[in-house]
């Protein structure tokens, strides 16, 4: 038995940090974009099992990789904790291999899709009887107890340039989307990241945090009353700048790409710049460029 899912990588420009004692209530309001290219999560049952993880064998991009694949195994084990896959499983094993398109921890959301797709095609190849976002909030649980994420999911789940109205798991948050002057698959994306940064570093330091919210709170009304790319650029960069997280290296960068492109600014959280374009022409070398994903995350058949 296989399955395959395809969720798109999504770039945050700025957001809100909001709490909450229930984690499916907790997470992130403000805006981001996700992009055609993401990660593909093949799973598959087959007889036999392991004595070790669960009887799941991870990896990415066809090779074994224990750390980046703890949020795999997170969200197995909530899994099995809200549906009981283990039991269903009744001993065979599990392989679930991600195949990537962009680089692992930075700024592209990736250990969302990876929990997306895991979540997702278990519940798929297993019929448990639940909905979409059912499947779905697992991921954003997952999340938040791994502190790597607190919006991509619902923005993984929804596509396009996603407004984050109300923070939580998919069927708990509000969110809304851009409607573009031009088709969006007329809009390209260019990256160029430099590398990561470590997201729960950022998301649990008290310091960051409140430059984070005081920066970032009354962002997504000032983009409610013009939503366009343009806008959603320039507060991104000044996000980007107002809350120090962006290194002088993606700034020059950020420069660079702002007189070729709509705009640009950093991507959150991660050493990367982005930026939004008519074309995918740039004078940056090594970059990263992808079109715009409106449709969000899916099955798909490989």
């Amino acid at each position: 038995m296989k399955c395959s899912v395809f969720a798109p990588s999504h770039i945050t420009g700025f957001f809100e940090i909001i709490d909450n004692q229930d984690p499916l209530k907790r997470g992130s309001r403000g805006a981001g974009v996700a992009m055609d290219k993401g990660v593909v999560t093949n799973l598959q049952i087959i007889e036999g099992s392991l004595s070790d993880n669960m009887g799941v064998n991870v990896k990415i991009n066809g090779e074994e990789d224990a750390k980046n694949a703890s949020i795999t195994f997170k969200t197995l084990e909530l899994m099995d904790r809200e549906f009981d896959v283990l039991s269903i499983l009744d001993g065979r094993m599990v392989n679930i291999d991600h195949e990537l398109e962009v680089p692992i921890g930075a700024g592209f959301g990736t250990s969302a899709a990876c929990a997306l797709g895991t979540a997702l095609a278990l519940s798929k190849i297993l019929e448990l009887e639940i909905t979409f976002n059912k499947a779905a909030s697992v991921a954003h649980l997952a999340e938040i107890e791994m502190e790597s994420g607190l919006g991509d999911v619902v923005a993984e789940v929804n596509g396009g340039i996603t407004l984050r109205l109300k923070e939580g798991a998919p069927g708990v948050a509000v969110t809304d989307k851009m409607i573009l002057n031009c088709p969006e698959k007329d809009l390209y994306v260019i990256c160029k990241s430099l590398g990561g940064i470590e997201t729960s570093e950022i998301i649990g330091n008290r310091n960051h945090k409140r430059r984070i919210n005081s920066t970032g709170r009354n962002m997504l009304n000032t983009l409610l009353k013009r939503p366009d790319p343009e806008t959603f650029l320039k507060l991104s960069k000044r996000f980007a700048m107002d809350t120090r997280l962006l290194s002088k290296e993606v700034y020059d960068i950020i420069n660079i790409l702002e007189e070729e492109t709509i705009g640009a600014s950093m991507a959150m959280l991660g050493n990367t710049a982005f930026a939004l374009s008519e074309t995918p022409d740039t004078t940056v070398e090594d970059v990263i460029i992808t079109k715009i994903d409106s449709y969000g995350c899916r099955f798909v058949d490989i």
